[in-house]
């Protein structure tokens, strides 16, 4: 009997090439557990996430679902894809839900977090999740500018797509940017993000810190929808996933 079954994945993407199965690649989160789901079935299953996270992003709380035509509990099968799946790739969370759930189509809200090391000394264990700036960074003024970003707005300047053919209106509830020690936090949460716009919010909002801009420049930025006027592209190994509400 055909079960819809919906997992919370981790994973660590530092060795992968984002979420989506891309060609003849098998280097991918979709492709290893549609490889192992194929073999544990006998037919092929196709997995849906939440979001399609790029190459180097890491997840804490990824969401996923997928139609599977078995006889096997819910817990045979968390158990049989983590004895099967690579160590940097874990379900740790499953649950059968009603035909309707769509991970991605039915999520309201997600969060993801961006870790800065804001040190000339490297962390050496962590380095593969995060990102380090040697300047100092004015954390009060990234504060102030966040305000800017909070409610429903067109994101249009802060996505890496050139030809976009939906709706680039999102909605941020909230932005935290918090200093813990050496580390400076970056965490947003809100109903959806664009391509690449986490990366380059927070890019931007790094500028503000290093006084290379004012926070009001959030507000003209954000008006031009010009992608020219926003700041760089952050490395993807300081962002994870890291909830997915529904």
């Amino acid at each position: 009997m055909e079960k819809n079954v919906k997992i919370t994945i981790q994973y660590d993407g530092s060795r992968y090439q984002g979420w989506q199965k891309l060609g003849d690649s098998t280097n991918t989160i979709q492709g290893k557990f549609e490889a192992i789901l194929e073999k544990m079935a006998g037919h092929p299953i196709s997995i849906q996430a939440s979001g399609r996270t790029d190459a180097g992003v890491h997840a804490h709380g990824q969401v996923a679902n997928f139609i599977l035509d078995s006889s096997m509990s819910m817990e045979e099968i968390k158990d049989y894809l983590n004895q099967y799946l690579p160590d940097d790739i874990a379900v740790i969370k499953i649950e059968e839900v009603s035909k309707r759930f769509h991970s991605r189509l039915s999520a309201i809200a997600k969060t993801y977090r961006y870790t800065v090391r804001n040190s000339k000394i490297p962390d050496v264990f962590q380095r593969k999740y995060m990102f380090r700036i040697e300047n100092k960074i004015d954390i009060k003024a990234m504060q102030k500018a966040s305000e800017y970003l909070t409610g429903e707005h067109d994101f249009k300047a802060f996505t890496s797509l050139k030809k976009i053919k939906k709706s680039t209106i999102r909605t941020i509830y909230e932005v935290k940017i918090e200093q813990q020690q050496d580390d400076i936090i970056f965490t947003y949460t809100g109903n959806g993000f664009l391509h690449h716009m986490v990366r380059i919010l927070t890019g931007t909002l790094l500028e503000i810190g290093k006084g290379n801009r004012q926070p009001e420049e959030i507000s003209e930025i954000m008006m031009s929808g010009n992608r020219e006027n926003a700041g760089p592209l952050v490395p993807a190994q300081g962002l994870s996933l890291m909830e997915v509400n529904y």
